[in-house]
């Protein structure tokens, strides 16, 4: 397992990420708890979770798991969607993000947080609240690093500013979902990262399952993740030929190298520079160690470049017309 700095820090990660959103559901407590000690067993230390998962539930298993363990582990959880029936039960008033990292701190049986991430961006609270609020609990120990996820380039960077302008703590890292199939972040927000030095942690990185092979073109699935998904992990979102093209290329390489196609779309991630650690997920075992085996190898630069070009976005305006004055 090889580690990276996180963004603009010195917080060393490793090159996976351990989600954690199946644990309590998926994945039962004492597999979920096998999974955790086998992952830092191989050298990961990293991570992901959230208040929301299983309502609670995965927090409190990731805490037990990681009693005798904390020092080994970079632990990153978020805030922001509703754990509750009362109108100041979700977003990023001051008075939500206090009582989240209280609540959070007690299910991971820990006295802080490494990375504390906002969910998604809230169109209601000011961020100068939320910036402060994030500054007042790193200045109070209760966390350490602050990140965001599923934010636009320019709500990123609104952050950013305020942020640097002000003396205050800043993102280090964006979780957005990003793979072979979802590259729509390579437009800005990838751009931007490289810029301002943010890591980038993806979620779905093997687009929710689609790019393990087992669903087949024109044969709607009965079982599995994307039969009962929805929004962008249903399975009519997913289907689609360009989709389906991007999967055969990753078959024959995965074929022709004798790995799986979950290891090839999980490596070419690996080695792209602007991506710091995948968040990979796993309902048994099988799949952890499949997920596992994307590391301590590389692709070669014929199958990454031809992944690169099979998967990547249209030329588009303004990139289009701006790459002519790149100097």
């Amino acid at each position: 397992m090889e580690y990276k700095t996180l963004g603009k820090s010195g917080l060393l990660v490793s090159e996976l990420c351990l989600g954690a959103m199946t644990f309590g559901n998926e994945v039962n407590e004492s597999q979920s708890i096998d999974m955790i000690h086998q992952f830092l067993d191989q050298g990961g230390n990293f991570i992901d979770t959230a208040d929301v998962y299983v309502g609670g539930e995965s927090e409190r298993i990731v805490g037990k798991a990681i009693k005798e363990r904390r020092s080994e582990v970079v632990l990153a959880t978020k805030v922001r969607m509703r754990v509750g029936p009362h109108p100041n039960d979700f977003g990023y008033s001051r008075r939500r993000i206090l009582e989240g990292v209280d609540q959070s701190l007690k299910r991971l049986n820990t006295d802080y947080i490494d990375l504390y991430q906002l969910h998604v961006w809230d169109n209601i609270t000011p961020i100068e609240e939320t910036i402060r609020t994030l500054d007042d609990l790193v200045s109070s120990g209760k966390v350490r690093y602050i990140g965001c996820s599923n934010f636009l380039a320019w709500q990123m960077m609104k952050a950013l500013s305020y942020s640097d302008f002000h003396n205050m703590v800043r993102f280090i890292s964006i979780q957005p979902q990003y793979s072979l199939l979802n590259r729509e972040m390579d437009r800005e927000v990838l751009p931007l990262c490289k810029e301002e030095n943010v890591g980038v942690i993806p979620w779905a990185p093997i687009g929710g399952g689609f790019l393990t092979g087992k669903y087949k073109q024109g044969e709607t699935p009965s079982s599995g993740r994307l039969s009962k998904g929805i929004g962008e992990s249903s399975w009519e979102y997913r289907a689609n030929a360009r989709n389906f093209d991007i999967l055969h290329a990753v078959q024959e390489i995965a074929q022709s190298i004798n790995k799986t196609p979950v290891q090839v779309a999980l490596n070419w991630l690996h080695n792209k520079e602007e991506i710091t650690s995948p968040i990979f997920g796993a309902s048994s075992l099988e799949q952890f160690e499949e997920n596992m085996g994307s590391v301590g190898w590389k692709l070669s630069d014929e199958h990454w470049n031809q992944l690169e070009e099979i998967s990547k976005l249209p030329s588009e305006y303004p990139t289009r017309f701006l790459e002519k004055f790149r100097r």
